[in-house]
């Protein structure tokens, strides 16, 4: 049996039954120690390959989310003195290396909201109740940043790359976990702002005990990051790909970290996810920490291998179309739009959508003849404000029988700022002056 234990493969097979046993409904408690046994010697890199076969076996994300909480739990007992991979080796401004630190920010602040929750429930003074109020208001407004800048960067900038090679389960389950924290720390906030409603012992017992699951749920998700997803990226992205991450950083923000540019060389092109080759290699595999090699034996993964750009495509930079599916995204659009270029010429106006009437007949007309002539002046200082750069936008809105339109003009340049021409954006907005409350992707029902 102790030679079976010592065997990598063995245990990855045994946690996996263990997970499935808990799924099954079997006391977790009762599993505690068989779970300690298996997941000593087992790298954090493997475990997100574990996630990964369970999610083909028929498990979803949310209950392997779950079962985390013990498995993390226990493999944190199981490399507790053992040296983290950190991000010492890194240069500053490395995405990878301004992750680590976001990371030390995050455990901080969680464990500043547990000893502030808990001094809180146990002060007396009322000046220095006021005052840890003001500072837990401040912390739990600081970690709902969390979700918008930390997590989004992750899920929007590092999770394509590994799901393009074939690891969309560690994306997945990470993923479920980030909406997790986002909702129990959005919902501390809450109670923090209803703390006048409710007598004030149930409100620090409440907040003492929910803070408490916060900060556990953050300092969780730290350790899963810093020991499985962070290696896992460090092992398999290129300086390419991490060049590609930087450039797009910016655009999301950071949490509570200022990194420095940085950029690996002008001899080094940035890629973006569909421009890699997702195979890894035999060189690329043995390039891998043994870890990664080991986890990966024998289990090929199923790699992203669509292309992104086909033969007569656009390149709009933000991304490639064919001109049918340019026209028909046109047609969808609930607005209709014009275009104007630097000479005054009507050039194009879209399908679909109308609320003033365009005919062919008008493409080449100085847009100066399509208005009434009492118009004309109006339009003229319109434009003349837009080339000259005295104006970003004009707006106009009026009723149409039952419609409430909404008109707006923009000037449009190119990257040297040259002037390119002016866009029309007309739409009805009656419909949308209805809309009251909130009706989100998950209550859409078919």
């Amino acid at each position: 049996m102790t030679e079976l234990l010592n065997n990598r493969e063995y245990k990855k097979e045994q946690l996996k039954k263990l997970l499935l046993r808990i799924h099954e409904g079997e006391d977790v408690n009762k599993l505690k120690e068989e779970f300690r046994q298996v997941l000593s010697g087992i790298s954090p890199l493997e475990i997100p390959i574990i996630e990964q076969e369970l999610v083909k076996e028929g498990i979803s994300a949310k209950d392997i989310a779950k079962m985390c909480d013990l498995h993390v739990e226990l493999f944190r007992e199981a490399v507790a003195g053992t040296e983290e991979v950190e991000e010492k080796d890194l240069p500053d401004g490395h995405p990878l290396k301004t992750l680590y630190l976001e990371n030390k920010e995050i455990m901080k602040d969680a464990e500043m909201l547990n000893l502030y929750a808990r001094t809180l429930a146990t002060t007396k003074d009322e000046r220095m109740k006021a005052e840890i109020l003001g500072v837990l208001e401040e912390i739990v407004g600081n970690l709902r940043k969390v979700g918008f800048t930390h997590y989004n960067r992750e899920e929007m900038l590092t999770f394509p790359y590994i799901e393009r090679r074939g690891l969309t389960a560690i994306a997945t389950v990470l993923w479920t976990k980030h909406d997790e924290i986002r909702f129990m720390v959005k919902r501390l906030a809450e109670l923090l702002r209803k703390k006048d409603e409710m007598p004030w012992e149930e409100f620090v017992e409440r907040f003492k005990e929910k803070a408490s699951e916060v900060s556990f749920a953050l300092s969780d998700m730290v350790f899963r990051e810093n020991n499985i997803l962070y290696p896992t990226l460090k092992a398999l992205l290129s300086e390419g790909e991490w060049k590609a991450i930087r450039m797009q950083e910016d655009e999301i923000g950071y949490y509570k970290v200022n990194p420095p540019a940085w950029d690996p060389g002008e001899d080094v092109k940035p890629l973006h996810p569909w421009e890699i080759n997702p195979e890894l290699s035999v060189e690329e595999l043995l390039n891998l920490p043994k870890e990664v090699q080991q986890a990966l034996k024998g289990r090929p993964l199923e790699f992203d291998k669509s292309q992104l750009k086909r033969e007569g495509d656009i390149d709009l930079g933000t991304g490639f179309l064919s001109i049918e599916e340019l026209k028909a995204i046109f047609e969808a659009l609930p607005v209709d739009v014009t275009f104007i270029d630097k000479d005054d010429r009507v050039r194009f106006f879209s399908p679909g959508e109308r609320i003033f009437t365009r005919t062919l007949s008008v493409l080449g007309r100085p847009v100066q003849l399509c208005h009434p002539p009492k118009s004309v002046p109006i339009v003229n200082k319109i434009l003349k404000a837009f080339k000259e750069g005295r104006k970003s936008e004009a707006t106009f809105w009026l009723r149409i029988g039952e419609r409430y339109v909404y008109i707006k003009y923009v000037p449009l340049f190119d990257k040297e700022g040259n002037y390119l021409g002016t866009l029309e954006i007309t739409m009805d907005i009656e419909p949308y002056r209805k809309i009251k409350g909130e009706k989100r992707l998950l209550d859409w029902r078919d």
